[in-house]
């Protein structure tokens, strides 16, 4: 058993899209890790759903699994594809539009000696 990663299959290959799926009307997320240092979690939006501009103390890295992705990082909007990444650096404004239906995952890597 894991002791950091959570709520994800131990020991076995899997799609990792295949892990969250899509609801109408809804933003699905589903943490996989989240401690001082990291936290991972995948997202599914349906389309036209968003979060809008906040902040993070920590660097994010998303991929694009399925669908576009639209991130508006520092007032700057970028589309995302599925298999396409984009750092969104700390301290920055930032937010997240679906153009369509899609899937991502988040990595967000904090400062050392964050407590989150």
């Amino acid at each position: 058993m894991s002791q950091y990663i959570k709520n994800f299959p131990i020991e076995e290959v899997v799609n990792l899209a295949g892990q969250i799926a899509v609801r109408p009307g809804e933003v699905v997320s589903k943490t996989l890790a989240q401690n001082d240092a990291v936290s991972v979690t995948l997202f599914a939006f349906d389309k036209g759903e968003e979060i809008s501009a906040h902040e993070s103390i920590g660097d994010a890295f998303v991929t694009v699994l399925e669908g576009v992705g639209e991130y508006t990082v520092g007032g700057k909007k970028y589309e995302v594809h599925a298999g396409e990444s984009l750092v969104m650096p700390a301290n920055v404004p930032h937010a997240v539009f679906a153009k369509e239906a899609f899937k991502w995952l988040l990595v967000v890597v904090f400062p050392k000696g964050f407590e989150g």
